[in-house]
């Protein structure tokens, strides 16, 4: 090769590595955390409460319930059509109909704060990111500052996440009922809901062209209870009170909910075993307690 053939080439390497520095890199696969603190406020509860209802609705959300968990510490449950949409998509994407946005007193200031939309369209494998759903709520309430787990997980980790070996994972779904029909199945689960004193309804969400509806309880008595559950485990300065409530999905004839275990685990996935124990009898407490209600 003659030294101008050399010299060209090598300003032709420069070029396209310059040109490779220069442009836009894949996008990485950044940590997510299972919880957004939108706001911390100073200023009554009930008057923050009302202006975050307003500012919901005002973003297009439905809110389709409201749990007091107790005196200062409530949780909307919140949907809209881009929600029920993204659920219709998979087999067992109801589970990801709902947004979940909780304010809690907490040192003097009443925090605000949600499920990460990002978080749940991987941890319950559904097809879309949510990536509008959170824009939309980041417009309403605030961007939020992501917490709930100290490094975080990714997308892909969260896809296939378990809290340890022999722990169990998305698909690894309870059945607490079976129907001959999803008209017979709601039928059943409303009726039992009326009835139960240690389970409350909370919300009903159904998802659109599918026979699926999404149920959200409060656990009110006994070792799953809410209050039992939270006592052991929500003791960070962030409170992860969006935690509430749990949920179950009627599917056709089938009543199905996440694995305690699962669902606990991937609210909280900094437990420590330790902690983790203190509520061991709650996973199996919570399959009893709702399907106790639904019977």
């Amino acid at each position: 090769m003659g030294k101008k053939s050399a010299i060209a080439s090598t300003l032709a390497c420069f070029a396209v590595m310059s040109f490779l520095a220069a442009a836009p890199s894949k996008a990485v696969d950044t940590p997510l955390k299972p919880y957004l603190l939108a706001e911390e406020f100073t200023g009554p509860w009930a008057e923050k409460f009302d202006a975050v209802k307003q500012a919901l609705t005002a973003a297009g959300f439905e809110i389709a319930g409201e749990y007091l968990f107790q005196e200062g510490a409530a949780v909307l449950v919140v949907t809209d059509e881009a929600l029920k949409k993204a659920a219709a998509a998979t087999d067992r994407g109801g589970f990801g109909a709902a947004v979940r946005v909780s304010l809690t007193n907490a040192a003097g200031k009443v925090q605000i704060a949600y499920t990460n939309p990002a978080w749940m369209a991987s941890a319950y494998r559904m097809g879309a990111d949510l990536a509008d759903v959170a824009a939309r709520l980041g417009t309403a309430l605030g961007a939020g500052v992501p917490f709930g787990s100290k490094d975080g997980l990714t997308a892909e980790q969260l896809r296939s996440y378990h809290y340890m070996v022999m722990m169990p994972y998305f698909t690894d779904q309870e059945v607490l009922a079976t129907h001959a029909s999803y008209a017979e199945a709601l039928e059943k689960v409303e009726k039992g809901l009326a009835q139960s004193k240690e389970v409350r309804r909370v919300s009903r969400i159904d998802i659109p062209g599918k026979e699926q509806s999404l149920f959200s309880v409060a656990i009110l008595d006994g070792p799953g209870s809410d209050a039992t559950v939270m006592k052991a485990t929500d003791t960070a300065p962030q409170r992860h009170t969006a935690h509430l409530p749990y949920e179950f999905l009627v599917s056709g004839g089938k009543v199905v909910m996440l694995h305690g275990k699962f669902r606990i685990a991937q609210s909280f996935p900094d437990l420590t075993m330790g902690t983790f124990m203190k509520i061991s009898g709650a996973p199996a407490a919570i399959e009893d307690a709702i399907k106790g209600a639904l019977r």
